[in-house]
């Protein structure tokens, strides 16, 4: 017994003593759970688990602002951006999101410093405990703000618990710099929607096509219903549940007496209502000039950072940059280019249809659209091997391509994308007050999504064809040759280049003389080359770089034909001249740039301007060029688009219809347009299609007509060229064409026409003469006469 006693007494000492160690090791556990984080929050606090932002960063906090192109009449045209955000004050935010946000997402927002304890326990008692996900977040506005600002880093182990406890840091620290509506408005300034959405106004700008001071109450829920969960409740691509979403919203604000619950469900069974509007850089308007306007900012923007002397960031900075564009205007020359455009190409596919198209079967025009391609530079910058390279672009894939019904998805290998491009017709369209030299609308091109070159640009060169003569017969002017001067329209061959070139006229017509107005109207070659001859080469050439052209014009006779390549923009400037007086001004599209609190930073000094050639030669043109568009070559504007406005004009066409061109000058507005192919070889066979007046004729009589319907351009449409003074009026006083004949022919005819009659006498004579039977007086003469022999 004694034995088993003692053991008895060591089983229970045994088990008391592991009581006692169990016991112990809960004391230390929970001492342990409650030190733990004590020691982890003062480790972040003083820096040992990275550095926590100090008072003087939490004070200059700064989100990348997307800078902002506008209008002339203040629109908004599109954003340049890290990330697409414009930064708000608190006044420009309508009191609708600011409730909708606070009832939502932190309703004890007013009455906590940064952390809500309450909602803390919640969470840890309902979510980590009893794994209820519905209790919600316990995060505040201020942390998330604190999220938003400096973003989530993986610290391996207790990375979650380590990121909260910095974001409670940080917001605790955010509440004793800023009030509570700063913070408010910080957060709805950095806040993303998705979609590389920033903010707000970019949201509301998004969703809604309005400023977020505008929003109403059921589009601030949609909005802030869609912080959740960006992408899920998205209200373009999942409607049903953004809706939903909503109305939880809307249900949150009712409960926290933003409105009285009984108006709960008349506001939450109103419609979702959209008024979507993507912005980026292939859509919206404008796009072509957009993008010209960024290029010419990132040459502007390191000079104007030096003189500020403080660096400057088109993307991340919120800068303002106000433009000459008028938005309006720019509406009507889009939708101008693409309803002609549409046209046109349908046109064209029809005439080349069950043909061999130059685009498929010519092997250089393949090899030079292949060597410009994305694909095949990437390919080739890879490093692969040259067999691979080509199993890569004949590998067919799934690709999005331009129509003009629309984007169609279809399957192509790189090739067949080539030559699916190429068939497509595209265009240039400029639009420039000439007085001042403010460009007012700029449409580089058919789809600038797809087709990203611009042929606006000064780096677009066609040959100009007829569009260049009003410079040769200027140039004749200004050697005080008379516009009377008849010039007889029989061809001549000139040596060009150690080459023989003879220039022929449209239906092959050289018969008689021409004035000036007359060749000028009816676009006769041979009549301009002789102008040329008269005026001087040197002397033209030197007229045109005077009046803005700068490209390179090669001294020959050809040119009076319009054999240099030559941008559309320079055109225009060159035509600028006509109407201002002789005086040429360079375009330009930048007024101000101001910073992100309304500095302004640089702005456009006063044009100046050059005299380029005399006034009575820039009206003597005006007025010539008047009757191109009455009577002559671009008579479509008042026979086919019935237009009646006082409107100069010239239609150019190049070599195998190549290219179409028409410049047209009214006294407020000069416009120029080209259209044509990726190559020249891709054209019209028939100069009837293929002609300017037919291919870039019809865009501006179409952005006319617009301007025409609308109220406000009245000064524009309404204008007129002021009259010449008599003396002008005088030396322009000429036939515009005259019969080439000569004094002997006007007496006795030409020579074909005599021979021709003589002949005819000759067939006369050979015919027997039949007796005729007289009667009357002639009769009893005769037999008087008899009588008296």
């Amino acid at each position: 017994m004694g034995v088993l006693g003692k053991k008895k007494r060591k089983q229970k000492s045994h088990s008391g003593s592991w009581k006692k160690r169990a016991v112990k090791l809960g004391i230390y556990l929970i001492i342990g759970l409650i030190s733990f984080p004590a020691i982890l929050l003062y480790s972040i606090k003083i820096g040992v688990i990275g550095q926590l932002p100090n008072k003087e960063q939490l004070s200059k906090i700064h989100n990348f602002e997307a800078s902002e192109i506008y209008s002339a009449d203040n629109q908004l045209l599109g954003r340049y951006y890290i990330q697409n955000r414009t930064v708000l004050s608190y006044d420009q935010i309508s009191k609708n999101l600011t409730d909708a946000l606070v009832a939502t997402e932190d309703a004890r927002f007013f009455e906590h410093h940064g952390i809500d304890y309450r909602s803390l326990f919640r969470v840890f008692f309902k979510t980590v405990l009893f794994g209820d996900r519905s209790s919600g977040g316990g995060s505040t506005i201020t942390q998330q703000l604190a999220k938003n600002i400096y973003h989530r880093q993986d610290y391996a182990l207790f990375s979650m618990i380590i990121t909260k406890f910095r974001e409670m840091l940080i917001a605790s620290d955010i509440e004793k710099i800023y009030s509570k509506k700063e913070i408010l408005t910080l957060y709805l300034n950095t806040v993303p929607f998705g979609g590389n959405i920033f903010g707000i106004e970019s949201a509301s700008q998004r969703f809604f096509q309005k400023n977020a001071k505008d929003v109403n109450i059921q589009e601030a829920a949609t909005m802030i219903g869609m912080l959740k969960a960006t992408t899920y409740y998205n209200p373009k691509n999942n409607p049903e549940r953004s809706l939903g979403r909503r109305n939880v919203v809307l249900s949150q604000m009712a409960k926290n007496g933003v409105f009285e619950e009984r108006k709960l469900d008349s506001i939450s069974n109103l419609p979702l209502e959209l008024n979507y509007k993507r912005i980026d850089q292939n859509d919206g308007l404008a796009t072509y000039f957009r993008e010209h306007v960024r290029l010419a900012l990132n040459k502007l923007i390191p000079h104007i950072s030096d003189s500020l002397g403080k660096s400057l960031n088109l993307y991340t900075d919120g800068l303002r940059i106000y433009t000459t564009l008028d938005s309006k205007l720019q509406y009507y020359a889009e939708r101008a280019v693409h309803k002609h455009m549409r046209a046109l190409q349908k046109s064209f596919d029809d005439h080349w249809k069950g043909r061999q198209k130059p685009w498929e079967s010519d092997k250089d025009i393949m090899n030079r659209a292949l060597k410009q391609s994305s694909t095949y530079r990437q390919l080739l910058a890879s490093g692969i091997s040259k067999d691979s390279v080509n199993q890569l672009l004949n590998l067919k894939k799934e690709i999005e391509v331009y129509s003009w019904s629309g984007k169609e998805t279809v399957k192509m290998n790189t090739m067949d994308s080539i030559k699916f491009y190429l068939k497509f017709l595209n265009t240039g369209f400029l639009s420039v007050e000439p007085t001042t030299g403010k460009i007012k609308a700029w449409v580089g091109g058919i789809n600038h999504r797809f087709f990203k070159y611009d042929h606006v640009s000064l780096n677009s060169k066609r040959q100009v064809g007829s569009i260049f003569k009003p410079i040769v017969y200027a140039s004749a002017l200004e050697q005080n040759i008379s516009p009377c001067m008849y010039i007889k329209a029989e061809q001549e061959t000139y040596l060009e280049k150690d080459k023989e070139w003879t220039p022929s006229n449209s239906g092959n017509e050289y018969e008689g003389k021409y004035s000036f107005e007359g060749a000028l109207t009816n676009s006769v070659n041979t009549v301009s080359v002789k102008v040329l001859e008269k005026a001087g080469i040197e002397n033209t050439i030197a007229l045109a770089k005077d009046m803005g052209i700068q490209s390179n014009i090669p001294e020959v006779p050809s040119i009076a034909l319009g054999t240099p390549s030559i941008s559309l923009t320079e055109m225009v400037t060159s035509y600028c001249a006509f109407v201002n007086g002789g005086k040429r001004i360079d375009p330009y599209f930048i007024t101000r740039i101001e910073d992100d609190e309304g500095n302004i930073i640089w702005q456009k000094s006063k044009s100046k301007t050059h005299q380029a050639l005399s006034k009575s030669t820039s009206q003597m043109m005006i007025e010539m060029l008047k009757n191109v568009v009455n009577s002559g070559t671009a008579i479509r504007l008042r026979n086919t688009y019935k237009l009646k406005n006082d409107i100069a004009g010239k239609t150019g066409t190049t070599q195998s219809n190549a290219d179409g061109w028409f410049m047209a000058m009214t006294p407020k507005l000069v416009s120029g347009v080209w259209v044509g192919g990726e190559y020249p070889s891709i054209h019209f066979r028939t100069t009837a299609l293929g002609q300017g007046a037919n291919m870039a004729l019809p865009i501006y009589a179409l952005y006319q007509q617009q301007i025409n319907r609308d109220a406000k351009y009245n000064k524009i449409s309404r204008a007129q060229f002021p009259i010449p003074p008599r003396s002008i009026q005088r030396e322009l006083d000429c036939d515009p064409f005259k019969e080439d004949v000569n004094l002997w022919e006007s007496l006795f005819g030409k020579k074909q026409d005599r021979e021709n009659k003589i002949r005819e006498k000759k067939e006369y004579s050979k015919k027997p003469v039949p007796k005729k039977k007289e009667k009357g007086f002639f009769k009893k003469f005769k037999k008087l006469f008899k009588k008296s022999d």
